[in-house]
């Protein structure tokens, strides 16, 4: 007879993210629960429909919902993405479900710098981190964390660090300083595998590639054919002082990530502390992972 497959649950499932994870669990043959919030629209969660996953409602007004959703699971995975209501409640009530449940692993949703090592204060998303690791450390279950450094999808615009138009690459502090990247793709299929792992460590850390800002200059003008050259915006002082004049002039209230947000992540990359080592990026050989330079020629087609 064949052994029965494992068993997880993904809460957040229907986040880029979250969904990712699933698909990457499917494909490694893993019984997976989609756990989506009461009257999530069919639209979202036809994806999860379409794998075939069992798909669990739980939230807010349903006693009992998140311990019936995690029930049979061996490991319960968050992909879920916002601020305290989600990053510390939401998440919360997920973790005691589990608990109650009698699940013996927990995947928080992580997926970040080494946040461990920043400054507490400095970074808000971060600082939300660190606050749900003191209540996951301190239940009675197994914990590990997928560390990947920024996701590298940030390079295509969101994260203002190549400049198209200037043939330059914006950096703070060091242009020596490495920065690490991984793809939202190869962060979900680590995440599948630790999840499926029977002892994993309390902490994962990966990188699809790390770089610094020269190599990433060299990168861009093999990728484009023009000649991309570092360009110093100022020192990490200078950063700090545009990050507070940025939160004052436009807040960004109940934003996720706000302009500010994205200003304090990089200054926490490019002041090095936060830096992944180390790297865990082999602890499934098999896997494959995207370089920066795949990356930038994937997106030029």
């Amino acid at each position: 007879m064949s052994p029965e497959p494992a068993r997880v649950a993904v809460a957040g499932a229907t986040g880029d993210l979250g969904l990712r994870i699933v698909r990457a669990l499917v494909a490694e043959g893993a019984a997976v629960t989609a756990i989506v919030r009461p009257g999530t629209g069919a639209v979202r969660v036809a994806p999860l429909t379409a794998l075939g996953v069992r798909i669990a409602e739980a939230g807010a007004g349903r006693p009992g919902s998140w311990q019936s959703a995690c029930m049979g699971a061996d490991c319960v995975v968050s992909a879920f993405n916002g601020l305290s209501a989600t990053i510390l409640d939401a998440q919360t009530v997920l973790l005691e479900g589990a608990v109650r449940a009698g699940v013996p692993r927990f995947i928080p949703s992580d997926f970040s710098i080494d946040y461990a090592k920043t400054v507490p204060g400095g970074n808000r998303n971060l600082d939300l981190r660190r606050a749900f690791r003191e209540r996951l450390d301190a239940a009675p279950i197994r914990a590990t964390s997928v560390l990947n450094g920024a996701f590298m999808e940030l390079l295509a615009g969101q994260a203002p660090l190549i400049l198209h138009g200037l043939h330059r690459v914006l950096y703070w502090g060091s242009a020596d300083q490495r920065l690490d990247f991984t793809t939202k793709a190869d962060t979900a299929a680590f995440t599948a595998r630790a999840a499926l792992d029977p002892d994993p460590p309390r902490w994962l850390r990966v990188a699809g590639d790390s770089f610094s800002v020269r190599e990433l200059a060299d990168a861009v003008s093999a990728v484009r054919g023009t000649r991309y050259r570092p360009l110093r915006g100022g020192s990490l002082r200078l950063l700090d002082l545009m990050i507070r004049a940025t939160r004052t002039v436009a807040p960004g209230r109940g934003a996720v990530f706000p302009a500010w947000q994205g200003m304090q992540y990089l200054r926490d990359m490019f002041d090095g502390r936060a830096q992944l080592t180390p790297l865990d990026t082999d602890r499934y050989p098999d896997l494959r992972w995207t370089d920066v330079r795949e990356f930038l020629t994937a997106g030029r087609r």
